[in-house]
């Protein structure tokens, strides 16, 4: 059964994390020996689904451990949320506790969310427990380095752990807050562009609606906006262009019409070129750890051949570049393509950084 043109496949494999992945994570603090594995989590006895406000179901379902487990699981899980904030610093512990336990079957991850929760002040704070799979490891990797965002996850075990990146998801975004008075939609529209433009960059795919989340700051007089990627399990996978450009996707029709409603073409390529000079200056900056975590990935299967051969066909094509149709790995088609998109851009800081030590 073939899948829909615009719409991921609807499983996509788990890749292992191989021996140059593992020894790169290990040398940049990600592999860790953790105190709690994927595989523990999953001996729950039994579960319930958890319901909105509303009472619709959210996809999640509150766990339920025997004693014994729960105890042993209640103080790893502390543990790895110290590790996680204060590079293991247990002397904060002692009032924190786990307060639950949720599972999702839904999408490929099936991932654990942890809430954390303060006793003294009932604050509390999730973090995620997935499966390891190298394509979302990168994914990761690239987001830290590539994107304004800073982002912790670890590995180890055969898992993957990872903070709570907090935001409005993008569905309840629209509609929650495109039609409120004090939504700067000017913003809203520049900011969609860029995000779109990262995502294509570094080819990572899936970005429909409930996949990104929209962080609001408040700034002189109004607000700025960012949108931010929490799903990572499509970097570098697809065969399809059109499915690495957040634009093409039917969930993110209202953020296309607002941008070609409010953004003209010389605004849409000014924010565009502004995000690929931003990408540029990262770039430089870390730019041995990049080149080191590209050339693994340039050797590593995280996806099938079908779809490598149809991805470099198809950007090969849009490129016109006969060096993007020759890529033989995801990973090689993601360096070329970010050095086809940032090249003029990488030049020209090089010039002007060579203007400043002369």
């Amino acid at each position: 059964m073939q899948e829909e043109p615009n719409k991921p496949s609807r499983k996509k494999p788990f890749f292992p994390v191989n021996n140059e992945l593992r020894s790169y994570l290990k040398t940049h603090g990600r592999e860790i020996t953790l105190p709690v594995c994927y595989n523990d989590l999953m001996n729950f006895t039994y579960s319930l689904p958890i319901r909105d406000k509303n009472g619709k179901d959210t996809l999640w379902e509150k766990t339920l451990y025997d004693m014994d487990q729960w105890r042993f699981l209640q103080e790893g899980l502390v543990k790895l949320y110290a590790i996680i904030k204060t590079e293991g610093d247990y002397s904060f512990t002692s009032h924190l506790e786990v307060a639950r336990i949720d599972y999702c079957s839904f999408g490929n991850s099936n991932p654990f969310r942890i809430r954390i929760v303060n006793r003294f002040n009932d604050n509390y704070d999730h973090y995620y427990i997935k499966k390891e799979d190298a394509s979302r490891v990168y994914g990761l990797e690239l987001e830290h380095l590539l994107s304004p965002n800073r982002i912790i996850f670890l590995t180890g075990s055969n898992t993957l752990v990872e903070e709570h990146i907090p935001g409005i998801p993008g569905d309840i975004f629209v509609r929650d807050y495109f039609k409120r008075k004090d939504t700067n939609r000017i913003r809203v529209a520049k900011e969609f562009v860029k995000f779109n433009e990262r995502c294509f960059i570094r080819l990572l795919g899936d970005m429909r609606s409930y996949n990104f989340v929209v962080n609001l700051t408040p700034d002189v007089e109004d607000f700025q906006y960012r949108i931010r990627s929490i799903d990572f399990d499509q970097q570098s996978y697809e065969g399809r262009k059109n499915l690495y450009l957040a634009q093409f996707f039917k969930e993110n029709l209202p953020y296309v019409e607002l941008t070609l409603k409010y953004l003209n073409k010389l605004s849409i390529e000014q924010y565009q070129a502004e995000e690929r000079t931003l990408i540029a200056y990262r770039l430089a900056a870390s730019r041995y750890r990049i080149m080191d975590v590209l050339n693994i990935m340039s050797k590593d299967r995280i996806s099938t051949e079908e779809k490598v051969l149809q991805l470099r066909s198809e950007l090969g094509e849009f490129f016109h570049s006969k060096t993007i149709r020759r890529c033989k790995t995801m990973g090689e088609i993601v360096k070329q393509t970010m050095r086809h998109i940032l090249k003029p851009y990488m030049s020209r800081l090089q010039r002007n950084l060579g203007k400043i030590t002369d």
